[in-house]
C-alpha cells in the first residue's frame, strides 16, 4: 500500500469527520419545512459553522478524490470510513463524554476490520470493465436503491427517516467516489477536454449535489448518532461493489481471503454502528422537540 494513499485518505477522513459534526450542528437548528429541498443548503449557507463543515467537507472530498487517483477504490473507501474516528474525537471534545468500553471496542473493530480487508484482500489495479451494460447495471441498482429508501424515508422522517436517507447518500456517495476515480483518469488521458466531453463529471457534481441534500435532511431531523453510522457504513460497501464491478479492482478470492475480507468488512461496520452510537455523539433536538417546531406559536 502507497504511504501517499494513505496519508491522503486519512487525512481526507479527518477533514470529513470534522465537517461532518460542524454541519450537523448546524443543521439540526434549521426549518423542518425545508426537509428534502434545495432551500434547506440556501438557509444553511447564512450559518458561518455550517459553511466551516462544508469547507472541511470539501477539502476532504478533494483530498480524497487526490487518493482516489493514486490507489483503487477498494483500497480507499475502507480508509474513508475511519472519518468516523475523528467526528467522535470532536464529539468528545464538544461533550466531554469519556471514550469508556464501547468507545474503545468500536475504535478496535473498525480500526482492525480496515486493516483485516485491506492485508486479507490485497486491493490492486486491474483492467476496467469496457461493457457499459454493466457500468450502468451496478450504477442504477446503487441509484435505485437511494431513490427507494429516499421514498420511504419521507412517510417516516422523524423516525427511521434519517437513518433512512443516510443510507441513501451513502450509496450516492460510494458511486460518486467510483466516477470521480473514472474522471481522473479521463483528465490524465486527454485533459480538461477529454473530461469535459464525458458524462462522468456531471454525474459527479449532480450526485454531490444530491447527497448533500439527503445529508443535510438528515442531520436536520435527528442526532449524529442515527444518520453518521449509516452514512459511514453505506458509502464504502458501494464504492468497494463499484471498483470491484467494473473500475477493475482486483482483490483475492480464495476461500481463506474471502473469508478474512467478509470478516474485516463486518467489522467495519460494527465498529461503525458502536462509535456512531456513543454518548459523546451530538444527541440534538428530539422528534418531539422537532415536532413543535413545526407547530404554529
Amino acid at each position: 500500500m502507497s504511504v501517499l494513499v494513505l496519508v491522503l485518505a486519512v487525512s481526507a477522513a479527518c477533514c470529513l469527520g470534522f465537517g461532518f459534526v460542524l454541519q450537523q450542528n448546524a443543521a439540526q437548528k434549521a426549518p423542518l419545512g425545508d426537509f428534502l429541498s434545495f432551500r434547506l443548503l440556501l438557509d444553511l449557507m447564512k450559518v458561518p459553522r455550517w459553511l466551516g463543515g462544508i469547507g472541511l467537507m470539501v477539502a476532504g472530498m478533494v483530498l480524497g478524490a487526490i487518493a482516489l487517483g493514486q490507489g483503487e477504490v477498494s483500497l480507499v473507501e475502507p480508509l474513508l470510513a475511519t472519518n468516523l474516528l475523528f467526528a467522535l474525537a470532536l464529539s468528545r471534545h464538544q461533550t466531554r463524554q469519556p471514550l469508556g468500553r464501547q468507545g474503545w471496542a468500536g475504535l478496535g473493530l473498525l480500526a482492525g476490520g480496515v486493516t483485516t480487508f485491506i492485508v486479507a484482500g490485497e486491493p490492486r489495479g486491474g483492467s476496467a470493465v469496457s461493457d457499459p451494460l454493466r457500468h450502468w447495471l451496478i450504477i442504477g441498482v446503487m441509484i435505485g436503491l437511494a431513490l427507494l429508501l429516499t421514498t420511504y424515508a419521507k412517510r417516516s422522517r422523524l423516525s427511521s427517516g434519517p437513518v433512512l436517507l443516510a443510507l441513501a447518500a451513502g450509496l450516492l456517495y460510494g458511486v460518486q467516489d467510483a466516477l470521480t476515480r473514472v474522471s481522473g483518469q479521463r483528465f490524465s488521458a486527454g485533459g480538461f477536454a477529454e473530461l469535459l466531453t464525458g458524462w462522468q463529471p456531471y454525474a459527479v457534481l449532480a450526485l454531490g449535489v444530491t447527497g448533500l441534500i439527503l445529508v443535510q435532511s438528515a442531520f436536520e431531523t435527528a442526532s449524529l448518532r442515527m444518520s453518521l453510522p449509516a452514512l459511514t457504513a453505506a458509502q464504502p460497501l458501494a464504492g468497494i461493489a463499484c471498483g470491484v464491478g467494473f473500475l477493475g479492482d482486483r482483490l483475492r478470492t480464495d476461500t481463506s481471503a474471502l473469508a478474512w475480507e467478509a470478516a474485516g468488512l463486518a467489522a467495519i461496520v460494527a465498529g461503525i454502528v458502536l462509535l456512531g452510537l456513543h454518548p459523546a455523539m451530538p444527541t440534538g433536538a428530539t422528534p418531539r422537540e422537532r415536532v413543535r417546531d413545526l407547530q404554529p406559536n
